[in-house]
């Protein structure tokens, strides 16, 4: 992301891949143009949310116009380096790491997994979704160019994994255990507990129905 535009609140942030993907999908349908409406519908962000995350960027759109789709997508493009592919290393093949493999983020442009570990000698030299799969005691070997790592390992591992991505030069790790990881203060780390998701998804369905007005 350009550095003029790295102040923006990160919850803004975190909504531009979604409003990226929605429009990537408008322009291959052939649409020239968008309302906050129309978006908010689709990536369930309520108007006035959108409104406010494209006004850090300036004047994206018009006022009874709607937003140029084509203006919009090159913009975002642009701001979140589509252009630019960051090589990806996964560590951990077991069924969701091979899940990951096999999906590899078709549909980002700025995002590949290049390159896949594990413990399990039976795996070793595999292709798994294209990627190969190498030994977790060769990983310093084959880190050239990865900025980011996937880790999908035992939540004992975690730490001693990500203390040897640390060592490699790592810049940014997506963490699927439940382990919470320390990594030092210029890598970030973001941590996606599945079962901890499920659990508030369960709890919302309970004590938030959707049926309920605000």
């Amino acid at each position: 992301m350009d550095s003029e535009h790295t102040k923006i609140p990160q919850a803004t942030a975190k909504r531009l891949p979604l409003y990226y993907r929605f429009l990537n999908n408008l322009h291959g349908q052939g649409k020239l143009r968008v309302s906050s409406k129309e978006l908010s519908e689709a990536v369930k962000v309520d108007s006035a949310t959108i409104r406010r995350d494209f006004s850090y960027f300036g004047a994206l759109g018009k006022k009874g116009y709607g937003y140029n789709v084509e203006y919009l997508l090159s913009f975002f493009r642009k701001t979140l380096d589509q252009d630019e592919t960051t090589k990806v290393a996964l560590i951990g093949v077991g069924n969701l790491g091979t899940a990951f493999l096999n999906y590899n983020f078709t549909k980002n442009n700025n995002t590949k997994i290049e390159v896949a570990f594990d413990a399990n000698h039976d795996r070793i030299g595999e292709e798994v979704g294209g990627v190969p799969v190498q030994h977790i005691d060769d990983l310093e070997k084959h880190m050239d160019g990865i900025g980011v790592a996937i880790l999908t390992v035992p939540a004992t591992a975690a730490q001693g994994i990500a203390d040897r991505l640390v060592e490699a030069g790592i810049s940014g790790v997506l963490n699927f255990t439940p382990a919470r990881i320390t990594v030092p203060s210029n890598v970030r780390v973001h941590h996606i507990d599945l079962a901890i998701e499920l659990q508030a998804l369960v709890y919302f369905l309970k004590h938030y129905p959707l049926n309920e007005e605000d």
